[in-house]
């Protein structure tokens, strides 16, 4: 895929792919608007540390995908 507004692939970070590899990785959302959002489309897991609930994206690549993007952007809109 070519880089754009929707689109932007880094594979000169020190962390490229930073989750599973897929074949077009965007980028776009390094770090996740999502990750405060109480209704993630993704898969995240809940883990339990020092009496805290923590969500962990370690597994999750929904914003990554490049399919998602205007999800992700509805999904900003929504939960405001």
């Amino acid at each position: 895929m070519e880089n754009s507004n929707r689109f932007f692939e880094n594979r000169e970070c020190k962390y490229f792919p930073c989750h599973k590899e897929l074949e077009n990785f965007n980028c776009l959302f390094c770090y996740c608007p999502l990750y405060n959002k109480k209704k993630c489309p993704g898969n995240p897991k809940f883990v339990e540390k020092e009496d805290q609930i923590i969500k962990v994206c370690t597994d999750c690549s929904f914003p990554h995908q490049p399919e998602n993007y205007d999800k992700v952007v509805q999904r900003l809109k929504i939960e405001r």
